[in-house]
């Protein structure tokens, strides 16, 4: 069983996440902001690291380099809500585009097949 990692600070849509995941049978540890992800990640990695851009204490850029840093294979899936005053989140999830480790990425709201099938595409 495949285990991935959630990390968004929106409690209510990173629980929907977690629960729509764990119905497809997949096991989810989730993390409210990326300093708690990556703590996480370096106790126990994970198959697959699906996080948001936009958020408090490390944003998911910030995130997403670290991980890839100090664990080169990590596999990402970068979602993002936009929004004032930050900008839509097609500018924010284009600076995940040079990243190696970002497989895909989600604007939100995102239907739920589409990221099943991503993370189906990712972890088999």
């Amino acid at each position: 069983m495949a285990r991935i990692l959630v990390i968004d600070d929106h409690d209510d849509f990173r629980k929907t996440l977690c629960e729509m995941l764990e119905r497809a049978g997949y096991a989810v540890v989730a993390a409210s902001d990326g300093k708690e992800g990556v703590e996480l990640y370096r106790k126990e990695p994970t198959d697959l690291v699906i996080t948001d851009i936009i958020m408090p204490n490390q944003e998911g850029i910030e995130t997403i380099i670290k991980l890839q840093e100090e664990f080169p294979d990590v596999k990402v899936i970068a979602i993002s809500g936009g929004g004032e005053p930050y900008g839509s989140s097609e500018q924010y999830l284009s600076g995940t585009k040079h990243l190696a480790s970002v497989k895909r990425t989600f604007t939100k709201p995102f239907a739920n097949a589409d990221m099943l099938q991503a993370v189906k595409e990712i972890v088999g």
